[in-house]
């Protein structure tokens, strides 16, 4: 009997060690398991998608911001204006002019005609670089002194480029409206001569212009042969107004009677604006003039001043 009963515990013993091995293989998890640490894998992309969709974003900003410093610049024209103006040309050189002058001109006032039509290249050029950098376009540092001698080495140049155009002449009056031509460009507008002369140089309100401006004519008061600068331009009217008013082959003068250019009768308003014209002439005069001396005009001598 006890055998028996040892023989039924030993069977049921290995009955069931059998079925739990059959269930462990049946229920082997670790299949599963990786293929949910796979799912899980295929997850982990939108992450990186985010991230790619941030750096455009932040790039984006960085351009707009660069975008209104532009714009901001762009928006300022005038003071960019101002900048690259102020600079590059606080004085105009006028050294190529200066050069021609010098070369062509005796201290005397007779001009080469022949000798400037040589170096006519040079003139035109100068001319052009005139109508390039203009008073109205830059900001001179000097102001009036830079302008005036401007415009009266402008006016200068273009009348010998008027008589070198009209060669051969022996009179500036031989060349029809000689002081109407238009063939200068200045900035965007083409000027004549008698435009400089009366709404340029007469308004700015300085008589000694007539002794520096030349019309190309033998009793005209003689070309300087040097350019005008700002630094030296009233020094250099002064000159020519001394030197004018007291050669006795333009003007004749004593204590009690003057014979002088028609400049003082044709530009009398000028001559006039701080007192008489005895006065203005007595600035320079070697010869003190009396105020109630007689007054007479010479003819005018339109011979080139060659």
């Amino acid at each position: 009997m006890k055998q028996l009963l040892y023989l039924i515990i030993i069977t049921f013993l290995c009955i069931s060690c059998g079925g739990s091995k059959k269930v462990a293989t049946i229920s082997q998890p670790e299949p599963e398991v990786q293929a949910e640490t796979v799912i899980e894998t295929k997850q982990d992309p939108p992450e990186i998608e985010t991230d790619v969709i941030d750096a455009p974003q932040e790039t984006v900003i960085e351009v707009e911001e660069e975008t209104e410093e532009i714009v901001a610049t762009k928006g300022r024209p005038e003071e960019d204006e101002l900048v690259i103006t102020d600079i590059p040309y606080d004085h105009f050189d006028h050294s190529s002019f200066d050069q021609l002058l010098k070369k062509h001109v005796s201290p005397e006032g007779n001009v080469n005609y022949n000798g400037f039509k040589s170096d006519w290249g040079i003139l035109r050029n100068y001319i052009k670089k005139l109508g390039e950098i203009t008073p109205a376009s830059y900001h001179w540092g000097n102001g009036k002194e830079e302008q005036l001698a401007y415009w009266m080495n402008a006016y200068n140049a273009m009348t010998i480029d008027l008589i070198l155009r009209h060669q051969p002449v022996e009179s500036i009056k031989d060349i029809k409206d000689p002081w109407d031509q238009r063939f200068w460009k200045l900035g965007d507008k083409y000027y004549n001569l008698n435009e400089i002369e009366h709404k340029i140089l007469r308004k700015m309100g300085d008589a000694r212009i007539h002794f520096g401006i030349n019309c190309a004519s033998f009793s005209c008061p003689p070309l300087l042969n040097e350019a005008f600068t700002a630094d030296k331009v009233d020094t250099q009217l002064d000159q020519l107004s001394r030197t004018f008013i007291n050669d006795s082959k333009r003007n004749t003068i004593t204590v009690n009677s003057i014979e002088v250019s028609k400049i003082f009768t044709w530009f009398a308003k000028d001559f006039k604006t701080n007192g008489t014209l005895i006065d203005f002439l007595n600035q320079y005069s070697n010869i003190t003039i009396a105020p109630n001396a007689k007054k007479r005009y010479k003819e005018y001598d339109w011979t080139l001043n060659k």
